[in-house]
């Protein structure tokens, strides 16, 4: 066993029903070019974690709902508890409302991410602030199922800014922008309701960007581009 391998261990091997689970997710293909917004599919997600740390946190839920050319589908949506060791303590609970027996009760990671990808497919993904939502999922994909997940994903934090300079100083938070825009979030920190209250952002954002000339996902990752830069130069 080299020095490597013993101080980093990857994950245990998939048992045969799970590892062709993985490996049928990974020969789907790619969603085709030029994404839609008005055709194709989209899922906005949103996570729960154990807390705000992005290397020593863990992943607690996952929460999806699909956009299907342009209209919000319930019945395609996901939510899943993942199986905890232990449950995270009692102030992180009070956030996300997720209790102890839930989480130590909940589904195997590896069941409940392989559901979750198959849930997905190979459509992008949208959330807000994608940076915390992609490193905690990916770091829970490489530590149950030792995939190296690269996936494209849209953040609704920099493109609705792009949209609606205006209100790009006042509106930070995702509270911000769905109080703005009148949206109902009937649970919030729970990975389902904050999944769908983005999706109702979501819904705003692609009817302001048709109006401005763009049509497909591109022209939004092109514009979430230009703002990240602008945010760093401001």
């Amino acid at each position: 066993m080299s020095l490597w391998s013993r101080w980093f261990p990857g994950p245990p091997p998939l048992d045969p029903e799970a590892a062709q689970r993985l490996a049928a997710w990974q020969a789907l293909y790619p969603v085709s070019e030029p994404v839609h917004l008005d055709q194709n599919r989209f899922v906005v997600m949103d996570v729960e974690t154990t807390g705000l740390s992005l290397t020593s946190d863990r992943l607690i839920a996952i929460g999806a709902v699909a956009v299907k050319e342009g209209r919000i589908d319930l019945d395609d949506s996901f939510e899943v508890v993942l199986q905890q060791e232990a449950s995270s303590g009692k102030d992180n609970i009070l956030i996300h409302g997720i209790g102890g027996t839930a989480q130590t009760g909940g589904t195997t990671p590896v069941e409940a991410l392989l559901q979750f990808l198959e849930y997905m497919g190979k459509d992008p993904l949208v959330a807000f602030h994608v940076s915390f939502d992609e490193t905690m999922t990916r770091r829970a994909l490489k530590k149950h199922l030792g995939l190296n997940f690269r996936h494209t994903w849209l953040d609704l934090a920099y493109v609705a800014p792009g949209l609606y300079p205006e209100l790009a100083r006042k509106h930070r938070a995702l509270d911000h922008w769905i109080e703005h825009f009148h949206i109902h979030n009937f649970a919030r920190h729970s990975a389902l309701a904050d999944a769908l209250a983005t999706a109702q952002l979501f819904q705003v954002i692609m009817e302001a960007a048709q109006k401005n000339g763009i049509e497909d996902l591109k022209g939004l990752i092109e514009l979430e581009k230009a703002q990240r830069w602008i945010s760093r130069t401001n």
